[in-house]
């Protein structure tokens, strides 16, 4: 099959009515791809859990095929990268979030699955403070080389963008809507500039309007792109405290900007520090240390000595070769890479660093010393 006819039943698979992303993908574990979904008989279809009568019938329907003809034209004419869920290019820090995209359509040419991402998030009512804040970290995150995401919004997202713009480090926007237009028009032009070393990401397809409930669906691909999601300035309500919710249930790391304790727009990050929920941050210095990210100009530490003859087991064996061969891995990307779940994972990094194999580091992030 060529490429153009498998990216339309791609397509086609995310344009079924009633379909979210867990049945799709339960629908191609079944039948095997995405083309073979459309091919079934009606009463093979009944049979997979979650599908039924109504269901199968709608599968069956022309009328996807139809539209997905329509995308498939846009997504050739704008020049677009389109990311299915089993694609090596697909965000790999999302495919391990159970509720992620089928499809994602990428145009720029920033690279999604760089080394370092951090979310910066934050209302849309920023204060001047907010907005200080947000242009100092994104200048103190420069030399820690990692990639700025966030949603194209008013107030602490775009003042993101437009830092991150401004020092030359790749950002970022994840879109509620189709990528045949930008929302807010006004952030348009900053937009374009995004692409050169970043980019604008969305699940949508074409003709998708920016309606209220596409947000905090949207806000789960800033949370599982990125290793951590820093909130900026947020009320205690809001799409930046369901972004940071997200995080903290995808196990990544969650950082706040404390504020004044009268400020309203300060009570969500106040509120995520008392709580426990968030680490506090007041420069991207506090980010290095967490996340254990060194910089360039970092003195070199001289090699341990390392121990010989450890024995490991069989079961342990694919999280050994993938901890050998990354030097330093987040657990989230470690799950993903050996396909097992997360419990089993801690299990074997338990036994190996009571073997003195590997090292835990801040930020869930391990290291093989075991050469």
């Amino acid at each position: 099959m060529s490429a153009q006819n498998d990216n339309l039943y791609k397509i086609a698979l995310t344009m079924l009515p009633g379909v979210g992303p867990v049945l799709a993908k339960n629908l191609v574990a079944y039948c095997g791809s995405p083309e073979s979904v459309f091919s079934q008989k009606k009463s093979a279809l009944e049979k997979i859990p979650g599908v039924g009568a109504v269901t199968a019938a709608k599968i069956l329907d022309a009328k996807p095929l139809k539209r997905a003809e329509q995308e498939l034209a846009f997504v050739q004419k704008q020049n677009l990268a389109l990311l299915f869920y089993l694609d090596e290019k697909f965000p790999e820090r999302l495919k391990h979030c159970t509720d992620s995209p089928v499809l994602l359509y990428f145009k720029g040419k920033g690279d999604l699955n760089a080394e370092r991402m951090v979310a910066m998030v934050g209302t849309r009512n920023a204060s001047a403070y907010g907005k200080k804040v947000a242009e100092m970290l994104v200048a103190e995150i420069k030399p820690l080389g990692a990639t700025v995401v966030s949603g194209l919004a008013y107030g602490i997202d775009i003042t993101a963008h437009k830092a991150a713009v401004d020092h030359t480090v790749p950002t970022i926007g994840v879109l509620a809507h189709g990528l045949d237009r930008i929302y807010p028009a006004l952030h348009l032009k900053i937009a374009e500039q995004m692409l050169e070393h970043g980019g604008l990401l969305t699940e949508y397809p074409s003709g998708t309007n920016p309606d209220r409930e596409n947000f905090p669906s949207r806000n789960r691909i800033i949370a599982g792109i990125t290793d951590a999601t820093i909130v900026v300035e947020a009320a205690e309500k809001g799409g930046a405290l369901i972004t940071a919710e997200l995080a903290i249930g995808y196990n990544r790391e969650v950082f706040a900007v404390p504020g004044r304790v009268d400020d309203v727009y300060s009570e969500g990050c106040n509120k995520l520090i008392y709580a426990n929920q968030a680490a506090i941050l007041r420069h991207a210095k506090d980010l290095e240390f967490y996340m254990n990210w060194q910089t360039e100009t970092k003195t070199v530490k001289p090699r341990q000595q390392t121990k010989l003859f450890i024995e490991f087991s069989a079961e342990e064996e694919p999280v050994v070769n993938l901890l050998r061969e990354s030097g330093k891995i987040q657990i989230d990307l470690l799950c993903t890479r050996a396909a097992l779940p997360v419990t089993k994972v801690l299990a074997h990094l338990f036994s190996l660093e009571m073997k003195g194999a590997v090292r835990a580091h801040p930020g869930k992030v391990f290291e093989w010393i075991a050469g």
